[in-house]
């Protein structure tokens, strides 16, 4: 699976999923990542060390970059679910978070609800990568579910266009549109 940015080349070089968006997984995720249970955090960062080792992906990256919140966003929700899972994931893989590569620029509306173009529309040019730490870097972005792939890709570009060696998107969960999993929210208790 490859993700496409705005240009429909591919904007990452390979993508890894743990596992399908599905019970008990997606509970585990909205539990971290709408009621703040930081703890899972740490389950879910070492299920995607374990899992990212067992095919040996990590043997050729240098850093991991959980996907950058916005400023507002982060001081809404207090913390970064996608940092949290990379924090755990990069302690069992001995390798770097390195959370200042890039940023988010735009303060975009939740994807979650949106259509799949409308996803697209949204995120399109959301990121900024720094360019001299960038260039020359193996770098892999870490995500909690990926749905339509169209976050990853953009942030993929910014990084790419900043000099990125190579960029790999791991994330814990990947959503389908055919399971009616574009909507975590919806599955909510």
């Amino acid at each position: 699976m490859s993700f496409a940015d705005s240009h429909g080349d591919a904007a990452c070089d390979r993508s890894f999923a743990v596992c399908a968006y599905a019970p008990p997984v997606d509970t585990l995720i909205q539990a971290l990542k709408y009621g703040g249970q930081l703890a899972i955090g740490r389950v879910l960062g070492r299920l995607l060390a374990r899992s990212a080792s067992s095919f040996g992906l990590q043997l050729d990256v240098d850093c991991l970059l959980p996907v950058p919140l916005h400023p507002l966003r982060y001081a809404e929700r207090g913390f970064n679910q996608s940092a949290e899972i990379a924090r755990f994931a990069a302690r069992g893989l001995a390798l770097p978070v390195a959370p200042g590569l890039a940023v988010r620029r735009m303060d975009t509306r939740p994807q979650v609800g949106l259509a799949p173009a409308d996803r697209h529309v949204n995120v399109q040019g959301a990121f900024t990568a720094a360019q001299p730490p960038v260039r020359g870097r193996r770098i892999v972005i870490v995500d909690d579910v990926i749905t339509t792939g169209s976050t990853v890709a953009d942030l993929a570009r910014a990084l790419r266009q900043a000099g990125a060696a190579t960029v790999d998107v791991w994330c814990v969960a990947r959503a389908t549109l055919d399971s009616g999993a574009h909507d975590p929210r919806a599955r909510r208790k």
